[in-house]
């Protein structure tokens, strides 16, 4: 009887490891890393030469718990959708291993925890936009995914709001400053996106999602716009130098980064194939974490 009982505690014990780990899954915490650091990055620039450490704590925490409650919203509403897709099917929600209500409950305590945190550790600016943040990638881009490729371009305004949640949190206001970083993410967002989409665009298409490498099987429109937006990179790029933001060293290196950038798209366009479209998206993590270290070291 002892031998049993010690069994059934194991296994309970088991049991609370493996749902507190499903979810954490929910919070995408990998995915986030980049959102806190862009996040950071904005605060540090933002906050020139006097940096209140207990105001970058309050901001990385509450930006942490904010995309992690926007994350968790995101796989409620796309469980279905996950449920179809290869990549995507073994999630607690499609898996079955969570509920959608006790899911759905974990993400607004997550979403709330985090609006309250910028709140009273920076100020009600930052809250408002984690809070725009997370209402516009929950509320309008996961269900236009459903409709339209656009979708794409509309998901890419929540996802270049971290660094303006930074600036807002260290300075109490935005301007000219805040608008550049998000010009940047906005931008960078979309050759990566479109990368991805294409390396996964049968998965995609199994799950009915209208994403653009899907309704456009030949690549052109997407190699358009790929080449596009990573073109309008190198000048955006340029902005925080010309705001005084950063100096010669950073200009340097953000035409020398585009100019890459660019170049990995240009060759995505020439030869569309899962090959170049993985080029391209690791090329587009590198050019990120890359030009935020540049802007940092020679922040003016």
């Amino acid at each position: 009887m002892k031998g049993e009982a010690v069994a059934i505690a194991a296994s309970r014990e088991r049991t609370g490891r493996a749902r507190a780990a499903d979810f954490v899954a929910l919070a995408k915490p990998r995915l986030n890393t980049l959102v806190v650091a862009t996040t950071m990055a904005g605060f540090y620039l933002g906050a020139g030469e006097n940096i209140d450490f207990v105001k970058l704590v309050n901001t990385v925490i509450g930006t942490a718990l904010v995309a992690g409650g926007a994350a968790a919203f995101n796989q409620v509403e796309e469980r279905d959708l996950d449920a179809l897709m290869q990549r995507t099917r073994t999630r607690p929600l499609p898996d079955g291993r969570l509920q959608p209500a006790e899911a759905s409950c974990f993400a607004a305590a997550l979403a709330m925890a985090g609006l309250l945190q910028l709140a009273v550790g920076t100020g009600a600016l930052a809250s408002l936009v984690a809070l725009a943040t997370v209402s516009t990638y929950a509320l309008i881009y996961t269900p236009l995914k459903r409709r339209t490729s656009f979708a794409t371009v509309v998901g890419a305004v929540p996802g270049a709001l971290p660094p303006v949640i930074g600036w807002a949190a260290a300075r109490g206001e935005l301007g000219g400053g805040a608008l550049a970083l998000f010009g940047i993410v906005f931008l960078w967002q979309l050759p990566h996106f479109l990368a991805i989409a294409w390396m996964y665009r049968e998965d995609y298409a199994r799950a009915r999602l209208p994403l653009l490498p899907v309704i456009d099987p030949d690549g052109g429109s997407t190699a358009r716009q790929v080449v596009l937006y990573a073109a309008a990179l190198v000048p955006v790029s340029l902005a925080p130098a010309a705001l005084g933001l950063a100096g010669q060293a950073y200009l340097t290196g953000a035409v020398l980064l585009g100019a890459g950038f660019l170049l990995l798209a240009l060759r995505f366009a020439i030869a569309r194939s899962t090959s170049t479209a993985r080029q391209l998206f690791f090329g587009s993590i590198t050019y990120l974490p890359l030009l935020w270290a540049l802007m940092i070291a020679n922040r003016q």
